[in-house]
């Protein structure tokens, strides 16, 4: 089953399309990437999802069923604007938030002490929300977006805010809701995230889906097989398996190159290739032809 299908989702205002005939498919059980420019309509489709708005044509199904007011129960939803009351402590806010998703208040607070032990925060149960610098309001603003155990999780820019340890804090509790039989969307600009943690993606501009699969099958369709390599010494490359398209003095004897392989082998066969020419002390991955040595190739980047 899948988690959410949307098909034909359509929104307009006055002098705006914001999502033009939307088709996503978000399979069960997996980490689903909404990416896009600014303005793209991904923050209209969340609210729609959530019933925080309506959209003017197109369905939407969660889980099988038509999307209707019981699935705010099974959908957590952490947005860009985070929406935390400052004054009021953090314990009795949360008791709030989950008594609205249909948890006693005896669940709640078992729950909530358990996020915030987990956080190890537990002192934070009768701070004022407004005491809290930005890092401390997310993760309070977390703990109340899954508390309730949802069965689909939708995060708007969730690292916003967050230092790189508490980011990783963060990315780790995603990756434990997944296992733990979660579907999470995520929307966001931090395209390393995406790399790492996303199954699937969809890419939506200008109100169309412009892009959508698995990460891998993306990947393997726009792939150019260009790597940027960071090294000591020049070197050269056998031309039937590599054009060096660039090679450029960072300073001294320090380098960078920009190599395309002309096969749609793995990115491990050039590593494996510049080593080998480390090794042998050759400048020719051909090796009848070398006479000079590279030395301590560093593949940077792929594109």
């Amino acid at each position: 089953m899948e988690a959410l299908v949307a098909r034909g989702v359509t929104k307009r205002y006055a002098n705006h399309t914001a999502l033009d005939q939307v088709d996503i498919t978000v399979p069960e059980k997996s980490i689903f990437g909404l990416l896009g420019p600014n303005g793209a309509g991904k923050t209209t489709l969340i609210r729609i999802i959530n019933q925080i708005i309506n959209s003017d044509g197109g369905e939407i199904t969660i889980f099988g069923q038509k999307l209707n007011p019981d699935h705010v129960g099974v959908i957590g939803y952490l947005p860009e604007e985070r929406g935390l009351y400052k004054k009021l402590k953090v314990g009795e806010q949360l008791i709030y938030f989950a008594r609205l998703k249909g948890l006693s208040k005896s669940e709640a607070v078992s729950k909530i002490k358990a996020w915030l032990e987990k956080f190890e925060i537990k002192d934070w149960w009768n701070k004022k929300v407004e005491d809290l610098s930005k890092g401390m309001a997310q993760k309070v603003q977390f703990i109340s977006t899954v508390m309730h155990e949802p069965k689909l999780i939708i995060l708007d820019e969730p690292f916003s805010g967050f230092d790189p340890v508490n980011a990783q804090l963060i990315t780790d509790e995603i990756l434990q809701l997944k296992q733990k039989g979660s579907t999470i969307i995520f929307s966001t600009h931090r395209m390393e995230t995406v790399e790492d943690l996303c199954d699937d993606i969809v890419l939506i501009n200008k109100s169309k889906v412009i892009l959508e699969g698995t990460k891998k099958q993306v990947k393997a369709h726009y792939r150019t097989n260009t790597f940027t390599v960071e090294h000591r010494g020049a070197f050269s490359l056998n031309g039937s398996l590599y054009d060096l398209i660039r090679q450029e003095t960072l300073e001294d004897d320090f380098h960078r190159s920009l190599v395309k392989m002309r096969t749609t082998g793995s990115p491990n066969q050039l590593i494996q290739d510049l080593t080998n020419v480390t090794e042998d002390g050759r400048r020719e991955l051909d090796r009848d032809r070398g006479q000079h040595p590279a030395r301590e190739p560093v593949p940077a980047a792929h594109r």
